[in-house]
């Protein structure tokens, strides 16, 4: 009540006031970082920072921060609302492409595709102390002979001056072929490397031997010169022939010392065919898919997008999000580049402390009793 002046008959009163009561002074979308709670589910996903997940229901994005994704019948990544997952694809060889958003597919059984074997490289030691080769396999060079045949010219009678490895690559149709190498020893500090090939005739297996490379050490053991060659391979199976070229740098890893002889291969690119076993959601977003064959590749990866003003995203029910005329524009990006990272087989959980909202909620009962 409001004060009055006096009268002729009465004098002023004071104003009087009985509280202000009680109202809502805001209502507040509360973005801080909740804890993240370990689920063991390799598509629950958590972010550890700023960001939201962008999931699509046809032209309409919703954001969200809640990871719980599913896999629907075709493989395509959505969440529990069956909203798809947006993010960035990867072509065949696991390049992401970010020039635009798009679904995420992890198709159960997936395959991919052989790659024939284009390089081949070796290691390890050539024992100084072989014995120089009477006889050279070399010689034998175009015509059919025995396994017997073969030994006995890696021997300088009870000496030996060779040894023999063998490793296998892979055809353009994913077979896998064995390959024999025979390293003699034809010079001081001279090696000859020779492919053994087996052939087919009517008396049964005989084989072919083809030059390959020829290697020169120094005094110290280590490899001189450029050597190079290469290794053919001829599939059965209607796989085109194939060559593995080898240069100085596959033979680089070889010594000559006097110590056991320890050559073989070191690297062999090329893989047979493989279907997806496992996956994995890293750091980044990027989807790691695990195949048969021991192929490890990039499926996808996941999106992020931060707001300049999170707390001013409208509320689509759910745990969705939509931009409002006060959130701003979605900054769209990979995880971890000035936004969150992932942290994958984990659940953020809410970030509300139950404790400190039962002390707010008494001191609003009791402010709104006096």
């Amino acid at each position: 009540q409001g004060a009055s002046s006096p009268t002729e008959n009465r004098g002023g009163t004071n104003p009087r006031q009985v509280g202000l009561g009680s109202t809502i002074a805001t209502i507040d979308t509360i973005m801080t970082q909740g804890s993240m709670q370990t689920t063991g589910r390799s598509l629950d996903v958590g972010i550890d920072g700023d960001g939201f997940f962008i999931v699509s229901n046809g032209n309409l994005n919703y954001y969200t921060r809640a990871g719980n994704f599913y896999l629907d019948q075709n493989g395509t990544l959505v969440n529990g609302e069956g909203l798809r997952v947006m993010g960035y694809a990867a072509d065949a060889n696991g390049n992401i492409d970010r020039s635009q958003l798009s679904t995420l597919q992890i198709a159960a059984g997936a395959q991919i595709a052989p790659q024939a074997t284009t390089k081949t490289s070796f290691k390890g030691n050539l024992n100084a102390d072989f014995a120089q080769a009477s006889l050279r396999l070399s010689e034998l060079s175009g015509s059919d002979i025995t396994r017997q045949q073969i030994i006995d010219r890696l021997k300088t009678g009870t000496e030996n001056n060779g040894v023999i490895i063998s490793y296998q690559v892979v055809d353009a149709l994913g077979g896998v072929h064995n390959v024999e190498l025979a390293f003699q020893k034809t010079g001081p500090g001279q090696w000859e490397v020779l492919q053994i090939i087996p052939t087919t005739t009517d008396t049964g297996t005989t084989y072919r031997i083809s030059n390959v490379a020829t290697l020169n050490f120094d005094g110290t053991g280590k490899l001189t010169g450029t050597p190079s060659g290469a290794i053919t391979v001829t599939p059965t199976n209607g796989a085109p022939n194939f060559t593995i070229n080898l240069t100085a740098a596959d033979f680089q890893n070889i010594t000559q010392y006097a110590g056991s002889s320890t050559v073989d291969v070191d690297e062999v690119d090329g893989y047979t065919d493989g279907f997806l076993e496992s996956f994995n959601i890293g750091q980044s977003g990027e989807i790691t898919a695990v195949y048969s064959n021991g192929q490890v590749r990039v499926v996808g990866q996941i999106a992020v997008a931060t707001f300049e003003n999170p707390e001013g995203l409208n509320k689509a029910g759910n745990n969705l999000y939509q931009v409002s005329n006060n959130s701003g524009q979605p900054n769209i990006g990979a995880p971890g580049e000035g936004r969150g990272k992932l942290m994958g087989a984990s659940l953020e959980m809410s970030n509300v402390d139950l404790a400190e909202e039962f002390t707010e909620m008494i001191v609003a009962q009791r402010g709104f009793q006096a």
